[in-house]
């Protein structure tokens, strides 16, 4: 049995508690050491094998899962924040599908739910933003073309940028092409709930800057919108003329 887990944002207590639980019996521990806090793993058991993917291809990654598979033994793939975001986990269950090897999935919190928390921001204010557009810059990974920054700035969403602290300086130009001005708040939160966590607030126009000047040139994500301004409107679920299934609303 394979088990992916998500490792969550950087906090060694971020995990799941089930995901801790897996990890605990695991007896081959496969994690992606660029982005996995390492403290994690000090829970695994004494006797457990344990690779560093960053180290490792895919193929050599699923020749350990298959191996461990055929010794009748439990690995724990563990990646960053959720897998389900960036985690290239499509591509090993696949293989695993082929194989013939079981396995499962247990959701991690990610690094942009960790990266709201440490800027104590709330992504989906009423009168200012519904939605939020999780993406990032295209790179050496590209991105298809109806996803550029620029066309997904158009809207004016709340937008969390990964993998892109190394571009800032293409990055700002691309989101100033959309709905966003230079004052748009902005913000970057490196190592999101690690111990070297840092928020550095700024505004679009200088968001590139403010990378340069807080050495931020990785592991970090970038938070554009209006949700990080002052200005929003009272939410209507606790407003007291507001009726729902459970409280009539009173004028």
């Amino acid at each position: 049995m394979v088990h992916f887990i998500g490792a969550g944002p950087g906090a060694v207590d971020l995990i799941t508690l089930r995901g801790a639980a897996l990890l605990k019996q695991a007896q081959v521990v496969i994690y992606a050491g660029s982005l996995v806090n390492p403290g994690l793993l000090a829970m695994c058991r004494e006797d457990c094998e344990i690779y560093n993917s960053a180290e490792m291809t895919l193929e050599q990654v699923l020749s350990v899962m298959e191996a461990a598979e055929a010794a009748g033994r439990t690995t724990v793939r563990l990646h960053t924040g959720d897998p389900c975001l960036y985690g290239a986990i499509r591509e090993q269950m696949d293989r695993l599908d082929e194989l013939g090897i079981a396995y499962d999935d247990t959701p991690g919190v990610s690094s942009f739910c960790g990266a709201a928390a440490a800027a104590r921001a709330e992504y989906t204010l009423p009168g200012v933003s519904q939605s939020v557009i999780i993406t990032r810059m295209a790179g050496r990974t590209p991105v298809p073309d109806r996803e550029g920054i620029a066309a997904l700035a158009a809207h004016g969403a709340t937008m969390v940028v990964f993998l892109s602290a190394g571009m800032l300086e293409g990055l700002q130009a691309e989101l100033l092409k959309g709905a966003f001005t230079e004052d748009t708040p902005a913000a970057l939160v490196y190592k999101a709930t690690w111990p070297e966590e840092k928020v550095v607030r700024c505004t679009l126009g200088t968001l590139a800057q403010a990378g340069r000047d807080n050495g931020i040139r990785k592991t970090a994500l970038v938070l554009v919108g209006d949700f990080l301004g002052s200005s929003y409107e009272r939410s209507l679920l606790y407003h007291p003329e507001f009726t729902t299934e459970y409280r009539e609303g009173r004028k």
